[in-house]
């Protein structure tokens, strides 16, 4: 997701790298042919940005081994897994390589070890190093002396920069091709310049340029350098992952399990379909909020005690891939977990994410004690620059009546389950 903030369009201004120094790179994963080039001495060499661009243009001079490719494969793998998209984030390829975004949150609870997967495998296996791509990184940077404008460490920033690689249609990638690389550039841009460095029978190299557009990345595996948006939230497969242990232990979960009263039902979003894409491909796949507030478990039998329950708000990210744009995809996540037959109505938003200061939508529900109706307040947060999909009250009526049937809010659809 682009950001809108000039913060990070500051931070996306490009200062070009030279494009030939004085070095060699080796793998500390696979063995990599000694290359020898010479530098321009007509041009000065400047001081590298942390931006989509420079990191685009740095990883496009390292020679990419097998390991590395695997390892960002399997990273992005383990994110959509998680429900996010398909990124590795740099902080992600430090602190704990292969591992997605999400598997902090799993490992913190006791359900995965982060950055256990089939990288932590090859290195049993093959006794290769995992994190052999943030090793080639450091060597180049390290081998070239680059710094920042502002004087800092390159690789302390890159770490801490929110910068990420997204990996579109990584599902199809044959195992072997050479990604190109290339960054989001901002805006509505389709297509943009993508790199790849190329072997020279003289034992030299280059970095090749060419365009490359969404058409292209549908047939051949491509590296975007862009900016991470979604690792802050929780997603509904992490949230049934983590309700699954503190079910195991006894406890109420992120969202409670709905009580065993049979008075009480069970709001869930079953499917959800997004008809568009928001964004540029660049920017990744559609990340929604999805926000439903109501007074669960309500069972009051005086206007007074209505005072004693408090509204409160489902929150989930739900991210639409490129590839699922037209298509129904299952979560089977909890709006409401306790529906009870004094609740009359609830308030649902959806949005789609595009940043901004945050504000919020005031929105009313409806509950009924002894058949006169009370409306309560909810107030459900989002950020001025999102898109609102969608915003309105859902009555128990409509509910019972389109329960497991597809049903438009704007640009989506969503089949919802009142069980």
């Amino acid at each position: 997701m682009e950001r809108k903030n000039s913060v990070r369009r500051g931070l996306a201004s490009v200062m070009p790298l030279l494009a030939a120094f004085a070095a060699t790179v080796v793998s500390a994963c696979d063995t990599a042919e000694k290359v020898e080039f010479q530098e321009d001495e007509t041009v000065a060499k400047e001081e590298l940005a942390v931006s989509p661009e420079s990191v685009a243009r740095v990883l496009a001079e390292i020679p990419l081994t097998p390991s590395m490719m695997k390892e960002v494969h399997d990273a992005v793998a383990a994110s959509s897994a998680n429900g996010y998209d398909e990124e590795y984030t740099f902080g992600c390829m430090v602190s704990s390589p292969g591992s997605g975004v999400g598997d902090d949150r799993l490992a913190e609870a006791g359900l995965a070890s982060c950055g256990s997967g089939s990288v932590a495998e090859t290195k049993t296996q093959t006794g290769e190093d995992i994190g052999c791509l943030w090793t080639a990184v450091e060597g180049k940077l390290s081998s070239e002396g680059i710094a920042t404008r502002s004087g800092g460490d390159f690789a302390e920033e890159l770490t801490a920069s929110g910068l990420q690689i997204y990996w579109p249609y990584s599902e199809d990638w044959d195992g072997t091709t050479v990604p190109v690389i290339t960054f989001n550039p901002g805006g509505d841009s389709m297509s943009n310049v993508g790199f790849i460095r190329e072997d020279l029978p003289d034992g030299s190299w280059i970095v090749k340029e060419l365009v490359v557009d969404e058409d292209y990345a549908m047939s051949h595996p491509v590296w975007v350098i862009n900016w991470n948006e979604d690792r802050d939230y929780l997603t509904p497969q992490i949230i049934s992952r983590l309700n699954e242990l503190k079910s195991q232990a006894g406890g109420q979960g992120v969202k409670a399990a709905a009580a065993s009263s049979s008075d009480f039902k069970t709001l869930v979003l079953k499917d959800f379909k997004a008809h568009r894409a928001h964004d540029s491909w660049f920017a990744g796949a559609s990340e929604y909020f999805v926000k439903c507030g109501s007074i669960e478990g309500f069972d009051a039998e005086t206007d007074d005690e209505l005072k004693l329950y408090s509204p409160s708000v489902s929150d989930m990210l739900i991210v639409i891939k490129r590839k699922q744009v037209g298509k129904y995809v299952r979560f089977n996540s909890v709006l409401v977990s306790e529906w009870t037959s004094q609740l009359e109505e609830c308030a649902l938003l959806v949005v789609e994410d595009d940043g901004g200061k945050q504000t919020s939508w005031k929105a009313t529900g409806v509950v009924k004690i002894k058949s006169k109706s009370y409306g309560f307040e909810i107030e459900l947060p989002f950020n001025r620059n999102d898109d609102i999909i969608w915003r309105g009250s859902l009555s128990r009526n409509f509910v019972e009546k389109y329960s497991g049937e597809a049903q438009r809010y704007g640009d989506v659809s969503i089949i919802m389950d009142l069980v």
